[in-house]
């Protein structure tokens, strides 16, 4: 724990030791407002709720997210420090989630500087304080899956723009699976049971539930499951780089 504890506190420091992490919050906040008023209608809709808010969160992590991951391993890979941190007294495993965790909490920090838009729906309304709450719990959910899939693909290249670009594909993929058009394709050939296994692997599917107030423990699980499964992933990808 301590070694986690260690590199968690090294890569979150480094996001803030150049200008980019600033530049990144100052875009997400300014996307983000700009969607919520905006394309949102938000003062069209005459109501006292973050729909309009949370309904972009998908399609902004979609960029933005990647953005992110795409530095985690890649970089390291790229300028060999990879082999210096595997030499310390630290497993693969406690590396990656340090370095997941780190960038975590930066996107966390990123969601929660956009409490003014929750300050203002209070001001002109009054909203179910809980919903927004669970929609922000589902956001950060969200972007934890976005950013486990990230890191993985990350540490199978040395090249950050391609573990961006396949970062998105691969993002969208589970945000397109839920879509009906998507599942209109399986319809005529394929088992209701493989249609709907396909729809449950929708990052759409399960958020808009909890954006919604209602904190399944089936869409909890769905996240907690896609996130260790691509942590896993993750180390077996470092084990296999390091046996080359």
């Amino acid at each position: 724990m301590n070694n986690i504890n260690a590199l968690f506190k090294r890569e979150l420091k480094s996001y803030f030791s150049t200008p980019v992490a600033y530049v990144f919050i100052v875009i997400f906040l300014m996307l983000m407002g700009s969607f919520t008023f905006y394309l949102g209608g938000f003062y069209e809709l005459r109501q006292a709720d973050l729909r309009s808010f949370f309904n972009f969160h998908p399609w902004l992590y979609l960029f933005l997210v990647p953005a992110i991951s795409m530095r985690l391993w890649a970089e390291e890979r790229r300028s060999g420090s990879i082999e210096l941190l595997m030499t310390l007294p630290i497993t693969p495993w406690q590396a990656v989630a340090g370095k997941f965790f780190a960038a975590w909490t930066f996107t966390g920090i990123a969601l929660a500087l956009t409490f003014p838009i929750w300050l203002t729906v209070n001001y002109l309304g009054d909203p179910d304080n809980g919903t927004i709450l669970a929609g922000y719990i589902g956001s950060m959910l969200m972007a934890g899956g976005f950013l486990s899939i990230g890191a993985c693909v990350s540490a199978t290249t040395r090249n950050q723009v391609i573990a961006f670009v396949i970062s998105i594909v691969v993002c969208f993929s589970f945000l397109l699976s839920g879509f009906p058009m998507v599942l209109d394709l399986f319809r005529p050939w394929a088992p209701q049971i493989i249609v709907d296994t396909i729809a449950s692997l929708s990052f759409l599917t399960h958020f808009s539930n909890i954006s919604r107030g209602v904190i399944d423990f089936r869409d909890l699980i769905y996240f907690c499951l896609l996130i260790s499964g691509f942590l896993y992933a993750n180390t077996i990808v470092l084990r296999w780089k390091q046996a080359e």
